[in-house]
């Protein structure tokens, strides 16, 4: 075996796996980004980091760099219920990042050890009797490699997910985001329910100067929806200019108990490709977070059986992100919704200056 481990993907998930492993381990972490700077790939994201995030990073011992912070940092949610013209305020302890900046960083955090190979595509995955072939180019050389273990964390359209489970499918949505220059007298962040254009949720955040508008919408006709979006939100004071990028990309919304996959046959899914992600947030920060943790753990004690004690591990997890599922189905409810808005549990007055 070349390595004992391979990892595809070094996102939070990936990234944080990489770190956390044992130095006596020899690693492969493939990766599309590029090492440093704007160009290449980059994840679309709105960039908030939720509190249980936040929470892992206390756990880590690691400190956030002021590099990957945007501006402004904002304490409150503005939630739209567009079907209702009901608007509620609602405190939420978010951190603002530059979603692309604090990926690089945590690739930064990855020990000398690990053989990274940024700016690198996976090309193909083979099981053979003692592991597996890992074949990618890097650098637009190919290279092929053997691995005892597999890990994908390589996000909503994972590989290695699909490899272990070509027959199953997750609810996906099509996520759109725009970014404008920001022309809002004071900047906000927004969440916004309306069912004739998504079942699902969109949102709005001001950064770095910039207003960002997106949301996650139907596969068929994604488009269409979210420009219905954006002439729906114009009587609320939304202001759009020109745009100056579009983003999309695709987000997986598990909505049962088996969308959750955890791998097989010495091959191990985290963060979104196991579909470890909230389906009443889309957030998936935190559940990459959690899940590299709990693997790292297992391969650091050198288990036996670590597909068995990973899937025992991860039971919590799977289970707090099922109540997500519930959530969601209550948030996108409109008359639970509508309930929940106008009862005024949690809302936050806004103090206008006379």
């Amino acid at each position: 075996m070349d390595y004992d481990i391979a990892i595809i993907g070094l996102g939070p998930a990936g990234a944080t796996l990489a770190r956390l492993l044992n130095p006596d381990l020899r690693i492969l972490a493939l990766d599309k980004k590029q090492e440093c700077g704007e160009d290449g790939f980059q994840k679309p994201c709105g960039g908030l980091l939720a509190t249980d995030a936040q929470r892992s990073f206390v756990r880590f011992g690691v400190n956030l760099p002021t590099s990957v912070l945007a501006d402004p940092q904002i304490f409150s949610v503005k939630t739209y219920d567009l079907q209702t013209t009901l608007i509620r305020n609602y405190q939420r302890t978010y951190v603002n990042i530059n979603r692309h900046r604090f990926d690089l960083w945590l690739k930064t955090l990855i020990p000398a050890n690990v053989d990274v190979r940024h700016d690198s595509l996976c090309r193909k995955i083979i099981r053979q009797d003692d592991g597996y072939q890992i074949q990618f180019t890097d650098e637009g050389v190919h290279h092929l490699a053997t691995a005892k273990y597999v890990v994908g964390a390589d996000g909503a359209n994972s590989m290695v997910r699909r490899m272990l489970y070509p027959e199953h499918e997750i609810r996906k949505y099509l996520s759109i985001q725009q970014w404008f220059t920001d022309k809002h007298p004071v900047p906000f962040y927004s969440c916004i329910f309306d069912n004739t254009v998504t079942d699902c949720y969109a949102w709005s955040m001001s950064k770095d100067g910039y207003f960002i508008v997106g949301g996650a919408f139907p596969m068929k006709n994604g488009n269409q929806h979210f420009e219905n979006l954006k002439t729906r939100l114009l009587p609320y004071s939304f202001t759009f200019g020109d745009v100056v990028k579009t983003e999309k990309c695709i987000v997986l919304c598990p909505s049962k108990m088996s969308d959750f996959r955890c791998g097989q046959d010495n091959a191990f899914l985290i963060g979104e490709a196991a579909g470890f992600i909230s389906a009443s947030s889309l957030e998936g920060i935190s559940y990459a977070f959690d899940s590299a943790e709990i693997l790292s753990k297992i391969f650091n004690d050198n288990m036996s059986h670590p597909n068995r004690a990973y899937h025992k591990n991860t039971l919590k997890l799977r289970f707090k992100l099922f109540s997500k599922i519930v959530k969601a189905a209550i948030l996108t409810s409109p008359f639970l919704r509508k309930l929940i808005m106008k009862s005024n549990i949690s809302h936050v007055d806004i103090i206008t200056p006379k």
